[in-house]
């Protein structure tokens, strides 16, 4: 069997896969609420969810560095990877020696697109079309709610020391825009990008943000994190979880409850 992935690379199954490897944590969970548990073989220290996950399935290392005689000795079907989380070294180099799919989610679109092709792959094409189908019903119930609620510019840092932020082009930027946060930064050609927080300071009023929103990964900001940010911008700091902003597949069904309650707290 012949299949293309998201970057249009063409790979080829004998058979439906009996052995999956997953280095994708939002991944592993969406195979699992396709009802493929029993077929992943390996994972991520990463892949957190569900909890007993890392004590039935192998630990292969993470999501930058694998052990390859681990994954050797599995003897997968395939292996499930993503151009953001995967470096190119890694998939380059596990292509050599097996079936390897590349997702790359910018939009929900793009999610849906993987949905389907885990479908066709795994031979649960019902349970992705059911998926998508929850998951556009639950949409379209958000839009009805996030239609009476302001925009808000706001900045999603990642990371501190050095500072990184949201840029454009990334599903995260994608989930604020669902949201109506207007990101101050959508406009970088990056997906993410390392700023000086002293340039908040210098910002035009217009532009800065009313929202910092801090997440719980793949950084875990702390209150310390907002003290040192408030000596150069005044706004509301928020923090937020951070799988429901970046993590892709299934769980968008519990990021737009999430986001809702998200919302109502807000000032």
């Amino acid at each position: 069997m012949k299949f293309k992935d998201q970057l249009n690379r063409d790979l080829y199954l004998d058979n439906y896969p009996n052995r999956i490897i997953s280095l994708v944590p939002s991944q592993t969970e969406l195979l699992i609420d396709l009802g493929l548990e029993k077929n992943i073989i390996g994972i991520t220290k990463f892949c957190v969810h569900p909890p007993q996950l890392k004590k039935s399935k192998t630990i292969i290392g993470g999501t930058k560095k694998v052990n390859h005689k681990k994954i050797a000795s599995l003897e997968p079907d395939i292996i499930i990877c993503n151009k953001e989380e995967n470096t190119e070294e890694i998939v380059n180099e596990l292509e050599k020696h097996y079936s390897v799919y590349v997702s790359n989610i910018i939009s929900v679109d793009d999610l849906y697109d993987m949905i389907i092709d885990f479908g066709k792959l795994c031979n649960v094409e019902r349970q992705a079309k059911s998926l998508i189908s929850k998951c556009k019903k639950a949409t379209t119930d958000f839009l009805k709610f996030i239609a009476t609620q302001p925009t808000r510019k706001v900045a999603y840092f990642i990371w501190s020391k050095p500072w990184m932020v949201a840029g454009g082009n990334n599903y995260i930027n994608e989930m604020l825009k669902l949201n109506k946060f207007e990101n101050i930064f959508k406009n970088s050609p990056d997906r993410y990008l390392e700023v000086y927080i002293e340039y908040l300071a210098d910002l035009n009023p217009e532009l800065k943000p009313e929202l910092i929103l801090l997440p719980s990964e793949p950084f875990p900001f702390e209150k310390e994190h907002v003290e040192q940010l408030k000596k150069y911008i005044d706004c509301q700091f928020i923090f937020v979880d951070g799988e429901m902003f970046s993590w892709y597949g299934s769980r968008l069904l519990k990021a737009l409850d999430y986001f809702k309650k998200l919302h109502k707290n807000l000032n």
